[in-house]
């Protein structure tokens, strides 16, 4: 019995020793190890979200604000670890959401509204275990797996935290685009961060970017993106045994993002757009685009490209939407006025008109003959007309002022690719002059997609097209048809370059740049291209051509009476001839005013809208009329 006593006493001694010793080292050796593991759990490190600029127009008119939305998001480290745990919380909220948990599930109806977040650029994820795997490749930032959640859900699920571990609500907050289709070309949209553009956003200098951001995606919310996010604060918190917020222990604040003021006159833009609608509904167009601009300073005043979009869906989260807009053979989201490549037509003109009085190729009295056809010999016979052959008549002999008034095309085949003992200016001279008045290159707006068009020449038809350049392609450019493409931006530039004397300006949507407290931190300067080398002489000469276009020629519909305006008219071909040979064709005009210190400059292009002339002249007289005040016509 003492022996007994004995190891029953010696085991109850080694118990304790042995205890003691594990509490010596879970309390005193290993005490920081868990008081930091406690304060992990206890403690919590959040970033805030620093506040996004917004847009303004040129009057300080707001055109986007922030608003708060509930998102619901999932933190992989947090989420139960055992597969049935975890199970069970995705199948609560599956049905709180509306979103199936696995891909072979239906999709539920939610108790309130909801929208799932999707990818743009393809079907990505639209379940939940889907989700929770996107959320595991970055297990320690909240995954958002539903947007614009309506407040009465949001308080759900935040009373049932406890259940849903893992799961969280945080209140961010989203643009609210106050015009929608009237800016959306211009401002764009915000979507989740591309993948493809993860590496670059987070190697940013100073960046404090998370794979899981929304940022710009398009128009100047891409653009402009560094300028209007800001520098997230922080702040430290003390949760609970559920991660709920029990205080708040310390902040550090946000930096606000810069704000940008626009070029862009609200009432103009919207003014502008009523009158295209008006025009390419009476021409029966597909699309339609109309700029303003100042040629003093290339700033963009109004941009319209019709038919466009609402980006307010994008906002709320309407990823459905984003499809439909997709599949849309009209193209609502094509920013015609950057990216729409479109033979010119006789806007194109003003080039081999400068171009040609510059190197002296003829001058302002010199004539040429327009007998309304022109036949070329050159590997068998070749016939060209002028637009007024179709009156049976030629334009007979005009100078280079009548031959832009009159648009004859005869005379600028002529002048280009010469005729007879007439040499001519030659395509090599006319794209160096062509080139020179930005074409053929994007002109720099803050806006991304923009095409740089195309100044074809003999190797480009070569490489391209596996053919020889000849006289007849010379004709034809000339007159910007035949290989020549150009945008709506490129040539209101090109005349603005005319109107101000010879600077071609970088156009531009940003005027100024202003921080949270109202303070200007970058100013407006114009920014010049360059200086063209054509001399005042010759585009005095050239104005006069287009002024006389409005007086006596093909842009009568121009006249204002008391506004004096300069016009180029065009009619460009396209596409495949009926049986009768004929064409469609796109409106163009293009037009400056007043002609004695031009104040604006403003394009017109309605694609498949006839002759520029009828079609497009009306939307741009009363845009002009609208601008400088006068009484409107009535429709």
């Amino acid at each position: 019995m003492r022996l007994r006593f004995l190891a029953v006493r010696a085991v109850i001694l080694g118990t304790f020793l042995v205890l003691g010793i594990r509490l010596w080292q879970l309390q005193i050796v290993r005490r920081d190890e868990f008081q930091m593991r406690a304060d992990r759990q206890r403690f919590r490190i959040e970033a805030i979200d620093a506040p996004r600029g917004v847009f303004y127009d040129r009057n300080h008119r707001l055109l986007v604000v922030n608003v708060p939305r509930f998102v619901v998001s999932i933190t992989w480290a947090n989420l139960p670890q055992d597969e049935a745990a975890q199970g069970a919380t995705l199948e609560r909220l599956s049905s709180l959401l509306g979103i199936p948990v696995s891909r072979e599930q239906p999709r539920l109806a939610s108790l309130r509204g909801v929208q799932d977040i999707e990818i743009p650029a393809g079907p990505g994820p639209v379940d939940l275990e889907s989700l929770v795997e996107e959320a595991r490749k970055r297990p320690f930032e909240p995954y958002p797996v539903a947007v614009d959640v309506d407040r009465q859900l949001a308080f759900v699920i935040m009373e049932e935290q406890p259940q849903l571990p893992g799961v969280s609500v945080q209140v961010q907050a989203t643009r609210s685009y106050l015009d929608g289709p009237l800016m959306a070309h211009i401002l764009g949209y915000m979507w989740r961060m591309p993948k493809e553009e993860v590496s670059y956003y987070t190697s940013l200098p100073h960046s404090d970017y998370t794979p899981n951001d929304q940022v710009g995606y398009s128009g100047l919310e891409r653009t402009m993106e560094t300028t209007l996010h800001g520098r997230r604060g922080l702040r430290m918190l003390e949760v609970d045994l559920w991660g709920r917020e029990v205080s708040v222990l310390d902040t550090l604040p946000p930096q606000p993002g810069n704000s940008v003021i626009l070029t862009i006159d609200r009432d103009l833009q919207a003014a502008t757009e009523q009158f295209l609608k008006q025009g390419m509904s009476g021409a029966h167009g597909d699309s339609a685009v109309a700029i303003v601009m100042s040629p003093r300073t290339g700033e963009v005043l109004s941009m319209v490209s019709l038919p466009t979009y609402d980006n307010r869906l994008f906002a709320e989260g309407r990823i459905e939407a984003f499809s439909q807009l997709l599949n849309d053979p009209a193209q609502p989201m094509f920013n015609r006025a950057i990216a729409g490549q479109y033979a010119p037509g006789s806007t194109f003109k003003i080039v081999p008109a400068a171009a040609a009085l510059q190197e002296r190729v003829i001058d302002r009295r010199e004539t040429l003959t327009c007998e309304g056809i022109l036949t070329l010999e050159a590997y068998g016979q070749w016939l060209f007309y002028c637009w007024i052959h179709k009156y049976g008549i030629g334009h007979g002999n005009v100078n280079i002022v009548d031959a832009l008034a009159q648009s004859c095309d005869i005379y600028f085949y002529k002048l280009a690719g010469g005729y007879k003992d007439f040499r001519g200016l030659g395509l090599d001279v006319m794209n160096h002059y062509a080139r020179m008045f930005g074409l053929g290159e994007p002109t720099g707006i803050e806006l991304s997609g923009e095409e740089g068009g195309l100044v074809p020449t003999a190797k480009w038809k070569r490489l391209n097209i596996n053919e020889v350049w000849t006289t007849g392609d010379t004709y034809n450019a000339a007159i910007g048809q035949g290989y020549v493409l150009a945008t709506p931006l490129q040539m209101v530039n090109a005349l603005c370059a005319v109107a101000n004397g010879g600077t071609l300006y970088r156009p531009t949507l940003v005027r100024e740049i202003m921080d949270a407290n109202g303070n200007v931190v970058r100013p407006f300067q114009p920014q010049a291209i360059r200086k063209l080398d054509v001399s005042p002489e010759v585009l005095a000469v050239v104005e006069e051509g287009l002024r006389k276009a409005v007086t006596d020629g093909t842009a009568r519909l121009m006249d204002l009476g008391e506004v004096t305006v300069a016009s180029k008219t065009g009619t460009a071909e396209y596409g495949v001839a009926d049986e009768k040979g004929t064409r469609p064709t796109h409106a163009w005009l293009m037009a400056y005013a007043p002609v004695e210190d031009p104040e604006v400059a403003v394009i017109v292009f309605i694609e498949g809208g006839g002759e520029g002339s009828s079609a497009a002249a009306p939307v741009a007289a009363q845009i002009l009329r609208y601008y400088f005040g006068l009484p409107l016509l009535e429709r």
